[in-house]
């Protein structure tokens, strides 16, 4: 009964760690753009997500289909508010946040093994506007 009951306990654990992952994506990521832009505010300071997961942290390896495209469309539709607002007031706090934005998302994606290159590329392009936009301003004062 003893061997028994030690089996039994055994494999309950082995099955419990079967469907775990580790790294799971924080929840503060799954929210939607609007709790990107919020922190995003905080530009070029410490920007979290509910005050506490950097956007970098939202990409992680081996990261499940569902998380991947929640976490995907809520980047890139912050991304394409962002470059809307900044092609509203070029220089702006936008442009910045828009920046912050590229740059967390590609240090986020450097050691995923590349699952996140497509969602790099998406955001690079929502951001073309404004690293256009960057480069135009100091060609423009150097040579302007």
């Amino acid at each position: 009964m003893r061997r028994a009951l030690a089996l039994a306990a055994c494999t309950g654990a082995l099955l419990a760690g079967c469907g775990s992952r580790e790294p799971a994506t924080p929840v503060a990521c799954l929210g939607g753009p609007n709790g990107y832009l919020t922190a995003l505010r905080e530009a070029p300071g410490q920007v979290r997500l509910d005050g506490r997961t950097a956007i970098s942290a939202c990409l992680v390896e081996d990261q499940q289909a569902g998380e991947l495209s929640r976490v995907g469309l809520a980047l890139v539709r912050t991304a394409t508010a962002l470059n809307d607002s900044a092609r509203q007031a070029p220089g702006g706090q936008a442009n910045l946040a828009l920046g912050f934005l590229v740059g967390a998302v590609e240090k986020g994606a450097e050691d995923t093994n590349g699952i996140h290159a497509d969602l790099v590329r998406r955001i690079e392009a929502a951001a073309e506007f404004s690293r256009s936009l960057a480069r135009g301003e100091q060609a423009g004062r150097g040579r302007g």
